[in-house]
């Protein structure tokens, strides 16, 4: 397997490069943007690790580029300090696959490498659907009607445990040891969120998916009938 390693912090590459040569990959390096994209657009690569902050060409630009102007789908894990959901989020619509934040164990890195080339090689994302709304659970992407839904981390974990179980009906306590485990913050908490949820994934269209079953919990559903 050969990957390309783009950093522009020489002691963070030369250890990347040591640590996954000693795992058995091929390693080729590149510490700014512009050779980066040079080296992933002409040469193949099995995966590329690629730091977001790169002197030349950032890496959420290089991502891009690849994808949209060289054609390349070789997967990308990014690696960044930056843990806000909209930076994820840009990453993974320039075409990430993975994000990974600093710092980091090496052998964290690896298993990301690994999931990353298992998926890569089964083909396809992992993707949950009801009726029309779809949550892309490998880019943290929602859409309905193929319109793009913004939710905040809550609200995808949230809807995620709702499709996952879809068509069935959520007790209220089952939804917040999901959200919360043993600390759910009081008892409006979860109505609260259901709220917010619905605010962005029913209110815009012209039938409900989130429904609640009084005296028991809610579930999601395209149609409820009888409820």
């Amino acid at each position: 397997m050969r990957i390309l390693l783009v950093e522009d912090n020489r002691d963070i590459l030369a250890n990347l490069a040591d640590f996954l040569e000693l795992k058995g990959y091929s390693v080729d390096c590149a510490q700014d943007g512009l050779s980066g994209l040079h080296l992933a657009a002409t040469e193949h690569y099995d995966l590329i690790v690629l730091d977001v902050m790169l002197p030349g060409l950032d890496g959420y630009t290089l991502c891009k580029r690849l994808r949209e102007d060289a054609r390349r789908d070789t997967p990308v894990i990014m690696l960044t300090a930056r843990d806000q959901l909209d930076d994820r989020l840009q990453g993974f619509r320039a075409g990430a696959d993975d994000y990974l934040l600093k710092p980091f164990a090496m052998s964290e890195l690896v298993a990301r490498i690994e999931a990353v080339l298992r998926r890569a090689q089964g083909g396809g994302r992992r993707c949950l659907e009801v009726g029309d709304l779809a949550y892309d659970l490998d880019t943290l992407e929602v859409t309905r009607g193929g319109r793009l839904l913004k939710l905040n981390p809550v609200g995808l974990k949230l809807l995620a445990v709702l499709m996952q179980k879809s068509p069935h009906v959520l007790r209220r306590d089952v939804l917040e040891a999901a959200l919360w485990g043993d600390n759910c913050p009081d008892s409006d908490s979860l109505r609260s969120h259901i709220h917010q949820l619905r605010q962005v994934i029913d209110k815009p269209f012209a039938h409900a998916l989130l429904h609640t079953v009084h005296g028991v919990g809610y579930r999601l559903v395209e149609a409820a009938d009888g409820v």
